[in-house]
């Protein structure tokens, strides 16, 4: 590499672009107008209306596009006022090769789903059905349908199988 076209790289920025709701499309559009490299991840989704089914395409990780800007224009991924924030990736060659996964996985036509990353005695909130507003830990990352509930006062914790849908993680 010619030492100019190794300063050039050495200023490109892969920026996490934590998008408005429901904005990934149009912060995508806004990308490719800028001739910046982005990639937002989509699967095809079907939904069941009475009389109808429809087939769309959403983003595969909601509210979120991946860009890489040059470090000088980082400012103009905001003139539309789309984005929330953006995290700069650290470890680029790993980010890469875990994009390059996702696409060959989106490519593949299997179905899919996002699973958040549980380990056990994770810190969960349940977000919908008849338990919701109760907080717990993971009890098996393996089976993480499993909430523990505890009861301080007695020293004791109940084993609740809760859909994983229903399940929000706490920081």
């Amino acid at each position: 590499m010619i030492d100019s076209e190794l300063s050039n790289a050495k200023k490109l920025l892969w920026l996490v672009c934590h998008t408005k709701p429901r904005c990934e499309k149009k912060f995508s559009a806004l990308m490719k107008a800028e001739r910046f490299e982005h990639y937002l991840p989509l699967m095809e989704s079907v939904r069941k209306y009475a009389k109808q089914t429809k087939k769309f395409t959403k983003p595969l990780f909601p509210g979120y596009v991946f860009a890489c800007v040059p470090a000088e224009q980082k400012a103009r991924i905001y003139q539309m006022d789309l984005l929330a924030r953006s995290i700069t990736v650290t470890d680029v060659a790993g980010f890469l090769r875990q994009i390059e996964d996702v696409k060959a996985i989106v490519a593949s036509g299997f179905e899919l789903s996002l699973m958040p990353l549980l380990a056990k005695g994770r810190r969960v909130k349940v977000s919908g059905g008849p338990l919701h507003g109760l907080e717990g830990y993971v009890d098996n990352p393996h089976d993480p349908r499993g909430v523990i509930i505890s009861v301080d006062v007695l020293r004791q914790g109940l084993l609740v199988h809760v859909p994983l849908e229903n399940l929000t993680v706490l920081p």
